[in-house]
């Protein structure tokens, strides 16, 4: 039986990391992490000071500077009890959360802090000298109690910071210590990431995770100005609604909070006045099915092998379906012929099912709901799609003139590959044709047997069930049609503006 979906977020906050530092350095944790999401560019809003405390508080309460008040690494003043932070909202919602930190203002009262005021468990390792070795070291520790609480509980949203790259470029400058910190910060997040990936409950689980910095450097060091290296940070995010190399709006700080509640499907309180959104991220292609999903020729298909099934003297029953729905006619006609020990050529019944579906698709067939909007949705949007089919090249033809064969840039039927559904072949196939990464596509499905090629393939998979019901997993969105993917794909669209 399906495991229930647990989603989880992981936001890893990287202190003062300069965009263009990073993007010439070997830091392969985040360089894998981003080749499975996106690293984006983020700047600080111009009311906004360049400074740790300013930022980090946008980052995490989801809301900008003149309402969460810190103006500075001094909170005093702030408003943090009315806009509070991720961790603390969710877990007064009853959600676990953690955080682990060595900058005191974030999770102590010094400085007017804490800035997470209220979260399920905190870990605090403070530097034992406030110098570059003893960040490396506080740094060092609170990795290793995260990654332990990490593998260990079940915290459904956590925050870990690391300081130890801001205060070696305020010593040092951004010169060869700053790029080794950098590094050194990055084999820090492999931990963490192994961590996670190494929890006995991770494959019944949908990890969302989020690598952020505040601000960046002057080059002798030093931040707090309106310079373009000070203003320049970047989010990266990598999660089971985020398609590899996907294409992403523009984004803001206060937006990072925003997503992290997207990731666990918890709605903010329109009386929380955020000020952030989930990120607007659109795949660099959608692989649409095609009976069952755009059109409605399922039942067709089914009506069809059940007429031929009674011919033959087996009627069809439930134990049937997974044989016959979202399986091409030639397996079809396979599990008719040996079920009901006909006589009748294997051949002959393959032309009578062939022949009979054409002619009920020809005369009866229709769009479903949601279908002509969505490729038309797709099409302003310029996202390349294709048509991704079991169904013999005839019966393609004959759809396309109902959907309009404009709407795709490529079409594969069960004549184009060798092997076709369940065998990830055809979207494999569809994905080269297109010149993406499956990993960057979104594929859209109704049945289980189209659903286990697409994943097989490695593609994002939505599902908006027909005749057979489709569970949610890890990685896998079920919807209830496909007008409410439109209106997914619509609301990205406006968020981008």
């Amino acid at each position: 039986m399906p495991v229930a979906i647990r989603r989880r977020a992981l936001v890893v906050g990287i202190d003062g990391v300069r965009l263009d530092t990073l993007r010439r350095l070997d830091t392969p944790h985040l360089d894998a992490l981003a080749a499975s999401g996106f690293l984006a560019p983020v700047v600080v809003e111009p009311g906004t000071p360049t400074m740790s405390g300013p930022c980090w508080a946008t980052i995490v309460t989801g809301v900008t500077v003149d309402k969460h008040a810190v103006w500075s690494n001094d909170f005093s003043g702030h408003r943090l009890a009315v806009f509070p932070d991720f961790t603390t909202r969710l877990w007064d919602a009853g959600r676990r959360t953690y955080v682990a930190a060595g900058w005191e203002p974030l999770v102590t009262v010094a400085s007017g802090g804490p800035l997470f005021r209220g979260p399920g468990r905190v870990s605090h390792v403070a530097p034992a000298s406030d110098d570059c070795e003893g960040w490396e070291e506080a740094d060092e520790l609170v990795t290793a109690e995260a990654a332990r609480v990490l593998t260990e509980h079940d915290p459904e949203a956590s925050f870990v910071y690391l300081g130890a790259v801001d205060e070696t470029a305020h010593i040092l400058g951004c010169g060869p210590e700053y790029e080794h910190a950098i590094v050194r910060a990055d084999e820090r997040l492999g931990r963490l990431l192994a961590a996670v990936r190494g929890r006995a409950t991770f494959a019944e689980e949908a990890w969302t995770f989020l690598v952020v910095t505040d601000h960046g450097h002057r080059d002798e060091g030093g931040h707090g100005g309106r310079s373009e290296f000070e203003r320049t940070a970047w989010i990266a995010c990598a999660g089971p609604d985020v398609p590899a190399g996907a294409r992403v709006g523009e984004l803001r700080q206060q937006d990072v909070a925003a997503q992290v509640f997207a990731s666990l499907d918890c709605p903010p309180d329109s009386h929380w006045t955020l000020d952030g959104r989930p990120f607007a991220v659109e795949p660099r292609a959608v692989l649409l099915d095609m009976d069952g999903t755009l059109v409605d020729t399922e039942a067709l298909w089914w009506r069809t092998a059940r007429e031929v099934a009674d011919e033959l003297g087996h009627p069809l029953t439930d134990a049937d379906t997974a044989e016959v729905v979202g399986r091409c006619v030639e397996d079809t006609a396979v599990h008719l012929w040996r079920s009901s020990g006909t006589e009748r050529p294997l051949g002959a019944v393959v032309a009578e099912l062939d022949a009979r579906f054409l002619a009920a698709v020809q005369t009866e067939a229709d769009a479903l709901p949601g279908a002509l909007e969505l490729l038309g949705t797709l099409r302003d949007m310029g996202i390349p799609t294709a048509l991704v089919t079991a169904s013999p090249r005839p019966v393609v033809e004959s759809v396309l003139k109902l959907l309009g064969a404009e709407s795709f840039q490529v079409t594969v039927t069960a004549d184009d590959t060798d092997r076709t559904k369940p065998h990830p072949e055809p979207y494999l196939a569809a994905a080269r044709a297109l010149g993406v990464d499956p990993a960057g596509c979104l594929a859209v499905e109704d049945s289980p047997v189209g659903i286990e090629a697409a994943e097989a393939a490695g593609c994002r998979v939505v599902a908006v069930p027909s005749l057979v019901p489709v569970e949610a997993v890890p990685g896998r969105r079920v919807l209830t049609g496909l007008q409410e993917l439109v209106e997914l794909l619509q609301a990205g669209r406006e968020r981008r503006g």
